[in-house]
């Protein structure tokens, strides 16, 4: 496993994981490492459900990195967060769309468009279902 190093900086009430590396996103804090899914736990235990995944300087994913990719999306679905990438390299963009990852993350190009994104509400199913009818 090759790890994938981590710098963590806030934009308003958004977190910004800027990640740099090839392999499966294990995060390397100080001397030790801890995974994507423990660092996005880590980030919602802080109050912080508004996480956006830089990944502008990653190479490569592999399997299990696409397996933590989802994961934590999950998790912060559930705790009623959002989690967003930014800055996916043309590779990671064929990878997740073969993978037919792609539609299940809100991706965004330009990181002032990414942090704006999490100020607008998005409606639930059922919203938009009553409002249509």
């Amino acid at each position: 496993m090759t790890s994938i190093g981590v710098k963590t900086r806030e934009i308003g009430n958004v977190s910004i994981l800027d990640l740099a590396g090839n392999g499966r996103i294990a995060l390397r804090f100080g001397g030790g490492t801890v995974s994507l899914p423990k660092a996005v736990q880590s980030l919602l235990e802080g109050g912080h459900g508004n996480i956006l995944l830089n990944l502008a300087r990653v190479e490569s994913i592999d399997a299990a990195g696409l397996g933590d990719l989802v994961s934590s999306q999950i998790t912060v679905t559930e705790k009623s967060g959002r989690i967003k990438l930014l800055n996916l390299r043309e590779r990671l963009r064929e990878l997740m769309e073969t993978t037919k990852l792609l539609p299940v993350f809100e991706v965004y190009d330009r990181e002032s468009e990414a942090v704006d994104s999490f100020a607008q509400k998005t409606p639930l199913v059922s919203e938009t279902k009553a409002s249509a009818a």
